[in-house]
């Protein structure tokens, strides 16, 4: 039983550090930058009007979760998603707040 209650938590642990991912706001830009085509990080930079050095953190952050890649040319880095399954989810994002806008516009639990 003590088995089960401990990957549980661990599945926990793991959906929570996934959610985190998402979890800020240069980070759902990024990805939404390069859900349809792969960007070095100077289109990135330019796209999202922000700074390389920051930019460059949350990318790793991004690529550490497992949602995007790098792909290496030359002296440029091409990211892009992960997989088709995080350009769904990403997706699926905007249908089901599209559904609930509202309530998230006017919760007062959880600071942007």
């Amino acid at each position: 039983m003590e088995v089960n209650i401990l990957l549980e938590k661990i599945d926990m642990d793991t959906k929570v550090k996934l959610l985190q991912g998402f979890a800020h706001k240069i980070r759902i830009q990024i990805l939404e930058c390069i859900k349809e085509e792969e960007k070095t990080v100077s289109q990135i930079v330019d796209e999202l009007n922000g700074n390389q050095s920051n930019i460059s953190q949350h990318l790793a952050c991004l690529k550490g979760c497992g949602l995007i890649v790098g792909r290496q040319e030359g002296k440029y880095i091409f990211y892009s998603l992960s997989n088709q399954r995080v350009r769904d989810l990403l997706t699926m994002f905007d249908v089901v707040l599209e559904e609930v806008q509202n309530d998230v516009a006017c919760c007062k639990n959880h600071i942007v």
